[in-house]
């Protein structure tokens, strides 16, 4: 099973390294917050290491920023493009 879940993973990874530029690392964003928190956000853009995220609501913002070195962690592992810094917006907010 281990050797299956790391074929998995190289897979996953040469797909999202491959992705057209600025789409790896929205592509990545489910695979790094997992279903829960993906089915109630989403991944607007990438642009200049930024990754651009909308969340419900503020108390959602409060929280996924404590979680984001560790989101920052796991995309920056599969996706070529570095991303430096996961913003979470509101609904129709570009910007926090």
């Amino acid at each position: 099973m281990e050797r299956a879940t790391a074929s998995l993973e190289k897979i996953v990874a040469n797909r999202l390294r491959s992705a057209p530029a600025g789409e790896g690392p929205v592509l990545a964003w489910p695979l790094a917050c997992g279903t829960s928190v993906s089915g109630r956000t989403r991944p607007l853009d990438f642009s200049q290491g930024i990754l651009t995220v909308e969340v419900p609501d503020a108390g959602w913002r409060t929280e996924l920023q404590s979680l984001a070195p560790q989101y920052l962690a796991v995309i920056n592992r599969y996706t070529a493009e570095s991303v430096k810094r996961i913003e979470f917006v509101l609904p129709g907010r570009k910007q926090s």
